[in-house]
Parts: C-alpha cells; sequence; structure tokens
C-alpha cells in the first residue's frame, strides 16, 4: 500500500531544515525501493516549508516508523505529520495500464 507522509515545518525552522538535509537525503536514499518520491513544498519565496514523501510500505505502522527515523523528524523540524494511505491511480508506474 502506498502512503503519503505531508510534513509541515515549525515556523522559523529552517535552519534546522538546512543542517539536517545531508542526513535526511541520505535515509531517504536508504529506504530504497519504499522511497516513491519526495520533495519539499515551498512558500510564496520559494524556501522550503514542508515535506512531501511517497511511500510503499505494509502497513500503517510501517509508515509512521519510517517517518519517526527520518533525520528531520528525529531534529524536531516538524509541527505536524499526517501519514494518509493513498491509491496512486494516474501514472502510477508500478502498475501496468
Amino acid at each position: 500500500m502506498f502512503y503519503a507522509l505531508l510534513c509541515t515545518d515549525k515556523p522559523d525552522h529552517l535552519p534546522v531544515r538546512l543542517a539536517n538535509r545531508p542526513d535526511h537525503l541520505a535515509y531517504l536514499s536508504g529506504l530504497g525501493a519504499t522511497l516513491k518520491g519526495a520533495g519539499p513544498f515551498l512558500d510564496e519565496n520559494g524556501a522550503p516549508n514542508g515535506s512531501l514523501i511517497l511511500l510503499e510500505a505494509d502497513n500503517l505502522a510501517d509508515a509512521q516508523n519510517i517517518a519517526a527515523q527520518d533525520p528531520y523528524a528525529k531534529a524536531g523540524l516538524f509541527a505536524d505529520v499526517t501519514i494518509r494511505p493513498w491509491n496512486w491511480v494516474i501514472a502510477n508506474p508500478y502498475t501496468s495500464g
């Protein structure tokens, strides 16, 4: 099953994001085929202020564990993380047809 992680940064935490970005990217890269896509949300000036992470996991508990182990989460960057099951219908490269 696919899960969308919708992460909102705490206000004025851009330095925390930037300081932990290399570890965050390494962590996501280490997820291998579990990670289906990821990238930051941007404010009106183009500065990152959150994250969207798309995962494939067996269940919600596994997705929650992945989210909790993210260096951004461990550094206290996020004000809120919502994890929602997601049905990838359009332009899904992992299904045929």
